[in-house]
């Protein structure tokens, strides 16, 4: 059915609102929030993937890791943005974040966002700043994955709904990209599955076209392997992406066993809000017979839920590494029923995007699913009933919410920056030391050690340069080759034959020439502390190692043992 002129008038000026919102949000959090703070640890790590992808270099065989390199491809486009790299970065961050909270939202509601009135709208940009919380505004593969998971679904929900073939289409084909950026995110595709044969609005589905879609899901992994294929990497391939360290969410149900000493039970929040729905759904059930009074205990009733909720959230904190977004995901799963029985149909998109928030949460570093807080958080409240408030009253309400929202994001910022100082330690920019960093502000400390990198690269100058083992950025950042096939090689990191392959490029840089490779001797726990950096350490110093192949680096080398303030390592200049 065709919309009417009036209401396709509508669409338009949300549609501005959307897309301006999306780049004014991002752009603001980048300029308030994400500049702030730097980690020569992780910030880095997938823009140095990138670099190598511009060289020419071929995933899982010229670079290795345990995990497949889609996100090397997607971030691209983080070189196009129009600052420096660092910041771009953080915008397409950002961006994609967005993304994928307007994309998820769609997604559960079964509506376009070009129908979305204020409140909605409102709160849905609310929901981005709980997502985010302190969360480093940073490329990232996990971000990636939820991006592309949320975005395929909704495209394939959608695609389904209207008999979009572009939009079906594009969304399988995202699902699969996400199981190359991460293979926790494998599980997307198997659930897009589902949605393409047992969707309510799908067609009877002919075995050609079906097979057509199938092969759609799997274009990005197969254009993906058959590349590294054809580079003789399979084998090692699958030794690297299958033998790291497994991790299934253990924490995400160790909830309802774990301890809470010294804290409040975050578990007790949960029994409001399963009560509430309890009595929602009672009264929803039962709406004709209670009558007015039935609608007023429901009004209460929902305003207790989303009391709760909100509690929740400030409670948090908006801590990185605290425990209230499991808190909210349970509370999220609670909301499911309730939407069970209102709109009386299984609440597959509930279910959906809780195994979204499992699949976030499988990672060594942050196990939790804090991308998705606040898509949690809005859809508990999405479950709540009819009665609504009107438009007006209801734009208030999302205005006040966004603001207390990005006050409180400020404020657990502005103390615990990810990996940094609080804010008003912040003092250096780093744009002093190199392009890519101008506008990124840090600690003394950093801002000392990221110096001393740049006095090296100039002192010692080769054409093939690794500081190791914690300094992905040195790369992309300083527009040098690492020699090496890992960029941040943890024990966990060095899956498959990697630490061999270590090995083996220390021989040929032996053989070469034209090299410098440092290691640190100052801890990255130290400069987050802010403790002082050396000025000068000696050739003999003791270095940083997390597991023997750095001792087994050392051994290979034959260039001059050199110092540099508080690196030391190996220098053989062209021959």
């Amino acid at each position: 059915m065709e919309r009417s002129f009036p209401a396709a008038r509508k669409r338009v000026p949300r549609a501005l609102v959307l897309v301006a919102g999306t780049g004014l949000l991002s752009a603001a959090v980048v300029a308030r929030i994400g500049r702030f703070g730097f980690n020569p640890t992780d910030q880095g790590f997938v823009l140095a993937q990138v670099w190598r992808v511009l060289h020419g270099e071929i995933p899982q065989v010229d670079f290795l890791g345990p995990r497949p390199f889609g996100s090397a491809y997607l971030h691209l486009v983080d070189h196009l943005v129009p600052a420096p790299l660092m910041i771009g970065s953080g915008f397409v961050m950002m961006v994609q974040l967005t993304v994928a909270t307007v994309a998820l939202v769609a997604f559960l509601t079964g509506t376009s966002p070009l129908d979305w009135g204020p409140l909605r709208l409102g709160l849905v940009f609310t929901a981005v700043l709980i997502s985010l919380n302190t969360y480093p505004v940073m490329a990232w593969h996990t971000v990636d994955g939820v991006f592309l998971v949320a975005v395929g679904w909704w495209l394939l929900d959608s695609g389904l709904r209207s008999g979009s073939r572009w939009r079906r289409l594009s969304g399988l084909f995202c699902l699969g990209f996400a199981a190359i950026v991460k293979q926790s995110f494998l599980f997307a595709a198997p659930i897009g599955v589902l949605i393409l044969l047992f969707h309510p609005a799908a067609r009877p589905r002919r075995l050609p076209r079906l097979l057509g879609d199938v092969l759609v899901l799997g274009a990005a992994p197969l254009l993906y392997f058959g590349m590294v294929t054809v580079a003789g990497g399979l084998r090692s391939a699958i030794a690297q992406l299958s033998s790291g360290t497994q991790t299934w969410g253990e924490g995400l149900f160790r909830f309802w066993t774990a301890e809470f000493a010294g804290r409040a039970d975050p578990r007790t929040y949960f029994f409001p809000v399963l009560l509430g729905v309890g009595v929602l759904a009672v009264a929803w059930s039962a709406r004709d017979r209670f009558g007015e009074p039935g609608r007023w205990l429901r009004g209460a009733t929902g305003l207790c839920v989303v009391a709760v909720v909100v509690f929740v959230v400030a409670d948090g904190g908006f801590e990185h590494a605290g425990g209230w977004p499991v808190t909210l995901l349970w509370l999220f799963l609670a909301a499911a029923l309730l939407d069970a029985v209102v709109r009386r149909r299984l609440p597959w998109r509930y279910l959906a995007i809780a195994a979204l928030g499992w699949m976030a949460s499988l990672s060594w570093g942050y196990p939790l699913p804090g991308l998705l807080a606040g898509i949690f958080a809005l859809g508990v409240l999405e479950a709540v009933p009819p009665p609504r408030p009107s438009e007006s009253a209801g734009g208030v309400f999302a205005a006040v919410a966004f603001v207390l929202a990005g006050l409180l994001l400020m404020s657990a910022h502005d103390k615990a920056p990810y990996a940094d100082r609080p804010q008003g330690e912040l003092t250096k920019d780093l744009g002093e030391i190199a392009p890519a960093l101008r506008g990124v502000r840090t600690n003394p400390s950093v801002y000392t050690y990221v110096a001393q990198i740049r006095g090296c690269l100039d002192r010692y100058p080769a054409s093939k340069v690794a500081i190791l083992p914690d300094n992905p950025f040195v790369a992309p950042v300083f527009g040098v080759r690492n020699p090496f096939p890992l960029d941040w090689p943890l024990p966990m990191e060095l899956t498959g034959d990697s630490p061999e392959r270590m090995v083996e490029a220390a021989e040929n840089l032996a053989r070469e020439g034209d090299y410098l490779v440092l290691f640190q001797t100052v801890r990255a726990v130290s400069l987050t502390a802010g403790a002082p950096v050396p000025e000068a350490v000696g050739p003999d110093a003791r270095t940083i190692a997390y597991g023997g192949v750095e001792k087994r680096i050392q051994d290979e080398l034959t260039g001059a043992r050199v110092a540099c303030g508080s690196f030391a390592g190996f220098w053989e200049p062209a021959r």
